[in-house]
Parts: structure tokens; C-alpha cells; sequence
């Protein structure tokens, strides 16, 4: 009895924080429709905040934490609607979704560029007080986090029913044009909803981190617990939110205590919450969500059946040019950047050409690689096999989720990569804790390409090949049904296209392709492990998607050259390895609107050089003007023929 009631309060102390950051999660998606990834992020960088103001600066601890909730988290909130979403909440799921995660990964490299890894420590409130019940002691601090859980869902709850301001704040969201016609103030109104949201997201942090250390990723990840929490209750319901992120904590304290601790099912422990998360999503109906429309929107241009075949052959020669004068290193760094490369292209075809997001992706590469280095068979039926077994769980993941749309589909993603991440890929007949799986190199017809350079050349193929799929899709009559769904699946409704069992097939196909690029890492590696597909990095593949272009093959090229290139970074130049997180994060944030990202900058460009330099270098060299002519002049040729 001593054990299970101990069990029962660190699972309503649990349970309490998670209630905190639930609460600033239905109050931001209630006044402004955003569902903000990064609300632990958030909760993280006012933590580590506190404990600079405490600790390091000498504070006092009231003093301090009535800095950060009362004057650094509403600025950081007012800065961040005023700045970053203003205008999401009627935009795609979609775009909200890239733009938040954008902030988490901005945030999580922010916090490691100025506060460097070491060991801290963050005092619990009114430390070594406590109170005796029985054998069980509980601590002042844990009766704090429960009583103030309470006290912020009760305020909530009244602000938002019972208040004028709490009334503007779902009229801001409801019509804010009705809004300003009645003398109020939309934008006002939604600053200080963020004020209130990010102060709630601090409060929950640094509740936290005397428990749980204070760390970058676990303290940012930890709350995703509260996305459960906020599901159960629709995103709507401060009373559901509040009853389900207590039944969470308690649900996660029981599970630590009274299940295995070794051996397969040791891992449920830790999934407990993800579990959770599934649950709810599944069985809970979904919320009325603003899925909204592109508006605007024009996707990168589609080369033609001839331009990609030379674009194509021209890839081709360059990789082979390359693969002959590099060293070992560099070509295992390339052969990395095509492998991320071919992933990278499900993220084109489900992402950019869907609509989807997808949050799992790095997940079913991690399902093709264990795929091909468990059946042994390095050759083409092996690399066929592997590509099938990710398609068909990339349909199984979509099958239960049917009739779910935008945020919740993109949540059931993050639900399944988290269980791939902690169960699956960390059990005995898998990758196991901290093992490694041997795998060979391919072999084609008989041929066994075992030397690095001509293995990388075969990946090269591989991405080629792969890319003049996508490519060909998109200009049949599949590829315009995709792109219709992106724009309105409601017109898609009125025509008469059921899109479900549509998206289960893309779903697969997208998974399929991601298995295909983790087979080949295998073999290009020799030796992977778990950690070669955590789900933290499924986010940044996302990102590297969202920056370079979603919606081209080109995109997908320099995104897998990028995320070869940033451990290396990282590695080489320790100093600022945070900031490679933040370029990459506030850049998402910057070009999350825009999902053909730089690619397409880089198209226009052609113009620029066809009307302004051809023209110049013309001028300078009059002998050789024949060999480069201008945009007039090769219209000027097409009316004579």
C-alpha cells in the first residue's frame, strides 16, 4: 500500500504539469487556432531562463520566477504572435505544423548555443520540507504543481466563459471582422493569449525540472505528454484537458511501477503516453479544424519527360565524375547525402504533392534498413523486400486513421514514430539498447558492388530513378488528383473523389520509398543502429524538406545534402553547433509558407540570367554571342521555323 500510494502521488504531481501545459495548449488553439508543436520548447528555454536568473545571476527564487512568468514569457508570447503566427490560424494545418516544428528545432539549438551542455541543478520550492503520510513522503514541492494545476484550469475556465476578454478571445477566432465591428481588437486579443500560453508553458517547465533534470531534449519532449491531454479534450475542454493529463500521469506512474522492467515489454513504460496519444486520436472524434486553403500557391514547375531524362543523365555523369576522385570519407558523406536524398522524395510525394505532413518518415527508413539486414538477402529482392515491408507499414499506420485529416493525422505520425523510436527499434529481435545490425552491400544480377565508389554510384542511380517516378506521377492524372486534394479536399468531396483509401496508398508509397533509402544506408554503412532513426531527426528531415523545396526533386537533392552535411558541421565546429539547429529552424519558419522552399528561388534565377547576363557577356564577347542567345532572340527563331 506505502508503494502504490507513493506511486499515486508522483503520478498526480505528473499529471499536474502535464495539466499546466495542456491548458496553455487549448487556450492558444482556442484564441487563435494554432496548435503549437513547440509549446515544450517553449516550456524548456523559460527553464533554463530561471535558472539563470536563480542560480547564476544569485536571485531570489520568488524573484526569478516572478521574472520569467510575468515579464520574459509574455514578451517571448506578444513577439512570437506578432512575428511568427499571426496568420496561421487560417492557413493549412499543414503550414502551422512545419512552423512550430521550425520553433522547437530553432529553440533546442538556441538553448545549446547559449547555455552549453553541463550539469545543473534547479532546487525544488521549499526544499527539504516534508510532509508524512503514512510511510509515503511528499514533498511542498509536489503539492505546489498540484494545487496551481488546479488553480490555472479553474482561472482558465473562467476566463474564457465567464469574461469579457475570455469572449473576445474565442470571437477573435470565431470572426474577428465581427470582432472589430463591435470596437474590439483581434490582434490585442491574441497577444495576450500567447502572453497567457507561454507563461503557462514556463510555469509547467520549471515545475518539472527539479524532477526531471534540466535537459534540452527531455524536458521539450516530455511535453508532448500534454498533447494527449489536449486531444481528450478536443482542444476545446479545459475539464476533459484537466481529467486527462491526471489520468496520464497516473496511467505513466503505474506503468513505471508495476511493469517488467527488462526485456521486451520493458519498453511500454516509456511509451505509456504515446499509447495514450494513439488512443485518443483514434478513438476520440476529431474537433471541427480549420483545415483551410493554398491560396496563392504556385507549385515549383514541372520539368518535362525530356528535361528530366537530361537533367537525370547529367546527375548521372556528375556522381560518377565525383565518385572517381573522392576519398573513402567524402564518398560515404555522399553516398549519406543520396540516401537522405531518396527519403527525402517520400517527403515530395506525400508533403509537397499531398498536403500531408508527416512526422514519422525517418521511422519507416528505420524499417527498411532492420528489413534488409535481417532477411540477408544483400540483392535486389532483398533492397525489394525491405521497400515493401515500410509500404505496408506506412498503410497500416494510415488504415486506422481514416477519417482523420491535417493536425490529427500529422499527430497520429508523431504517436507511431515515438513508439517505432521506443519499443520496436530498442527490442531484442530488433535493433536492441545501444546494438547494432550488420549489413552487406548490394548485388545486382550477380554483380556485387562491395567497393564504396561504386556502391555510391548505384545509390546515385537509385535517387535518379526514384526521382523520374515522382516526376512522372506528378504529370499524369494521379498527380493532378494529388494536387487537387492539397488545394480543397472539400471540392475533391464534390466531385465525387473519395480520398481515403487514396491516402492510404499514398501513405504506402511514400513509406515504401523511405524503406527503399534505408536499405541502401544499410548496406552503405555496413552497421546501423537505432539511433540512426530517432524521431527527434524525422523532424529536422521535415524541416530540410520545408527550407529547400517540398515540392520538387531538386529539393529533395540539396535537403539530403544538407542534413549529410550538419552532423558533420556539428562535429567539426563544436562551438556552434546550436546554431545549425537554428538556421534550420527559424529558416523553416521563415519558408514555411512557401513549401517549394529554395529550390524554387533557385529556378528563378534562369530568367535573371537568360534577360540580364546573357545580354552582358553578349556585349563583352560579340565572337562567341552566337553560341548564347537572348530570351527575344530564341523567340525570334521559334516564330521563323
Amino acid at each position: 500500500m506505502g508503494a502504490f500510494l507513493s506511486y499515486t502521488v508522483i503520478g498526480l504531481f505528473t499529471g499536474a504539469a502535464y495539466a499546466i501545459a495542456a491548458s496553455g495548449l487549448v487556450l492558444t488553439y482556442n484564441t487563435t487556432r494554432v496548435f503549437n508543436v513547440a509549446h515544450g520548447a517553449f516550456g524548456m528555454v523559460f527553464a533554463f531562463v530561471y535558472w539563470d536568473f536563480s542560480q547564476r545571476q544569485g536571485l531570489p527564487g520568488w524573484l526569478a520566477l516572478a521574472l520569467v512568468l510575468l515579464v520574459v514569457a509574455p514578451i517571448a508570447g506578444i513577439v512570437v504572435e506578432r512575428f511568427v503566427a499571426r496568420g496561421l490560424g487560417s492557413a493549412p494545418v499543414g503550414v502551422s505544423l512545419v512552423v512550430t516544428v521550425g520553433l522547437l528545432v530553432g529553440l533546442i539549438g538556441l538553448a545549446t548555443q547559449v547555455w552549453k551542455p553541463a550539469a545543473r541543478n534547479v532546487p525544488q520550492f521549499f526544499d527539504g520540507h516534508l510532509i508524512h503520510l503514512g510511510s509515503v513522503l511528499i514533498t511542498w514541492h509536489e503539492v505546489i504543481t498540484i494545487v496551481l494545476s488546479g488553480v490555472v484550469a479553474g482561472g482558465l475556465y473562467l476566463l474564457l466563459n465567464r469574461t469579457r476578454i475570455g469572449t473576445a478571445m474565442r470571437a477573435s477566432v470565431d470572426n474577428p471582422d465581427l470582432l472589430r465591428l463591435y470596437g474590439g481588437r483581434p490582434q490585442v486579443v491574441a497577444a495576450l493569449a500567447w502572453a497567457v500560453g507561454m507563461s503557462l508553458a514556463a510555469l509547467a517547465g520549471i515545475m518539472l525540472t527539479p524532477v526531471i533534470g534540466l535537459q534540452y531534449y527531455d524536458l521539450t519532449l516530455l511535453v508532448i505528454s500534454a498533447y494527449a491531454a489536449a486531444m481528450l479534450g478536443r482542444l476545446r475542454s479545459l475539464p476533459l484537458t484537466y481529467a486527462g493529463a491526471m489520468a496520464l500521469g497516473l496511467l505513466q506512474s503505474y506503468a513505471v511501477g508495476y511493469l517488467p522492467g527488462t526485456g521486451d515489454l520493458s519498453g511500454l513504460r516509456a511509451v505509456m503516453p504515446t499509447l495514450f496519444l494513439f488512443a485518443v486520436i483514434l478513438l476520440v472524434p476529431q474537433a471541427s479544424l480549420r483545415i483551410g486553403q493554398v491560396r496563392g500557391l504556385l507549385a515549383a514547375p514541372v520539368p518535362s519527360a525530356r528535361k528530366s531524362l537530361a537533367w537525370a543523365a547529367g546527375t548521372i555523369g556528375f556522381s560518377l565524375l565525383l565518385v572517381a576522385f573522392l576519398s573513402d570519407v567524402s564518398l560515404l558523406r555522399w553516398g549519406t547525402a543520396a540516401a537522405y536524398a531518396i527519403v527525402m522524395l517520400s517527403m515530395v510525394l506525400l508533403t509537397g504533392y499531398g498536403g500531408h505532413v508527416s512526422l514519422a518518415q525517418l521511422s519507416f527508413a528505420g524499417v527498411g534498413a532492420l528489413t534488409y539486414a535481417k532477411i540477408d538477402q544483400p540483392n535486389l529482392l532483398g533492397v525489394l523486400i525491405a521497400a515493401l515491408v515500410a509500404a505496408l507499414a506506412g498503410g497500416l499506420v494510415a488504415l486506422p486513421t481514416l477519417r482523420l485529416t491535417g493536425l490529427y493525422l500529422a499527430l497520429s505520425t508523431l504517436a507511431f514514430a515515438q513508439l517505432m523510436d521506443k519499443l520496436i527499434f530498442a527490442a531484442s529481435w530488433a535493433f536492441k539498447p545501444g546494438g547494432t545490425l550488420a549489413a552487406e552491400r548490394l548485388s545486382v544480377f550477380g554483380i556485387r558492388f562491395s567497393d564504396l565508389g561504386a556502391y555510391v554510384g548505384v545509390m546515385m542511380l537509385a535517387f535518379v530513378l526514384v526521382g523520374l517516378g515522382v516526376l512522372a506521377l506528378r504529370r499524369g492524372p494521379l498527380g493532378r488528383v494529388l494536387i487537387a486534394s492539397r488545394d480543397s479536399q472539400a471540392a475533391c468531396g464534390t466531385l465525387g473523389l473519395d480520398l481515403r483509401w487514396f491516402r492510404v496508398g499514398l501513405f504506402a508509397a511514400s513509406a515504401g520509398i523511405a524503406g527503399l533509402g534505408g536499405a541502401l544506408f544499410a548496406g552503405l554503412r555496413g552497421t546501423i543502429g537505432a539511433g540512426d532513426f530517432q524521431f527527434f531527426n524525422s523532424l529536422l528531415l521535415l524541416l530540410a524538406a520545408v527550407v529547400f523545396g517540398a515540392t520538387s526533386v531538386t529539393g529533395a537533392l540539396l535537403g539530403g545534402l544538407f542534413l549529410m552535411y550538419l552532423p558533420v558541421a556539428q562535429s567539426d565546429h563544436p562551438a556552434i553547433a546550436g546554431l545549425c539547429f537554428v538556421v534550420l529552424g527559424f529558416g523553416a519558419v521563415a519558408l514555411g509558407r512557401d513549401p517549394n522552399g529554395l529550390a524554387n528561388r533557385l529556378f528563378g534565377l534562369r530568367p535573371v540570367i537568360s534577360n540580364r547576363l546573357v545580354p552582358f557577356f553578349n556585349r563583352q564577347f560579340p565572337q562567341l554571342s552566337a553560341h548564347f542567345p537572348t530570351k527575344e532572340e530564341r523567340d525570334v527563331a521559334v516564330v521563323g521555323r
